[in-house]
């Protein structure tokens, strides 16, 4: 019988749709349809952004705001797997990828099916993944395999290169020196290698093991000072998000919140990594343990 896979996704640059056409190409056959639909909002984002436009997004992002899409069409009204594709926005999923999730034609089809996530971030991704994870439960979404692709370049050097490219619109290197932005073209194309563990899986329809074997061949990675930064940074977004969106003139204070990030990312970051490299870690390396197993798997 043949398969009817769902690869559905947001993308504004065009890297989240080369990412699932690398990651479905394996699938595409005689015994299996790959339906891919790239959602657009109603009202575009223009990029490249303005500094201005891009900040402004804080508020209702953290918040977990939703946005009109433009009509879209499902071929089927089931499918033996949906493969979701997002992008973390302010450390959250972006605006348009939760307005997917919480689409009713999108819900239509989630419940009781196995669905494969992947998304494309700057480097930090685990407090995105924990709110698409919560909407898919909710919807009845079978959540069966994580795969999380990052710049993989040292934190000072994306925060830099990542600008360039949505405020430039290229990504290229910036000033010939930085390297590229973004997911790098071999950690794309490497995700043929996914689709292909895929396979198996897809054809059995015993989706128990797909997570283990992707760990295994690393779709998902953590680094400890990453996601020690990611996950004290996410209260104060939120305090920020709320304080700003209780403002009817928002300018100043959306400017008060970009200087506390570069405070944050040149400042308070590596005066916190130091202390926890010598206070905390030491003497927390079972915590450490469990809570990496938690966000490496698919734990609820």
């Amino acid at each position: 019988m043949s398969k009817k896979v769902l690869a559905i996704y947001y993308s504004q640059s065009g890297q989240m749709g080369d990412i699932i056409d690398c990651f479905t190409a394996p699938l595409a056959g005689p015994d299996i349809t790959v339906e891919k639909v790239r959602i657009r909002p109603a009202e575009e984002y223009v990029f490249p952004w303005t500094g201005e436009r891009f900040y402004s997004m804080m508020p209702d992002c953290v918040l977990g705001a939703t946005t009109e899409l433009a009509p879209f069409t499902l071929r089927e009204s089931s499918y033996d797997l949906i493969i979701f594709g997002y992008q973390p926005w302010f450390l959250y999923p972006s605006i348009p990828s939760n307005s997917i999730l919480q689409h009713p034609a999108f819900k239509a089809v989630l419940k009781n099916t196995p669905v494969v996530t992947i998304s494309g971030a700057r480097n930090m991704w685990l407090n995105a993944f924990e709110g698409v994870k919560k909407l898919l439960t909710d919807a009845g979404g079978m959540l069966v395999g994580n795969i999380a692709l990052v710049d993989r370049h040292p934190n000072v050097i994306s925060f830099v290169t990542i600008f360039h490219w949505i405020l430039g619109g290229k990504k290229d290197r910036y000033l010939n020196i930085f390297p590229k932005p973004g997911v790098s073209d071999a950690d794309i194309t490497h995700t043929k290698l996914f689709g292909e563990l895929l396979l198996p899986y897809l054809h059995s329809n015993h989706w128990e093991d797909l997570q283990e074997d992707l760990m295994r061949h690393k779709a998902v990675e953590l680094k400890y000072p990453l996601w020690l930064l990611e996950t004290t940074a996410v209260p104060t977004y939120v305090k920020w998000a709320r304080f700003i969106a209780k403002k009817k003139k928002r300018g100043f204070w959306l400017a008060a919140f970009k200087y506390y990030i570069l405070f944050a990312l040149f400042i308070a970051a590596p005066i916190l990594l130091i202390i926890d490299a010598v206070f905390i870690k030491p003497f927390s390396s079972r915590r450490i343990k469990e809570k990496k197993q938690y966000y490496l798997a698919l734990n609820s």
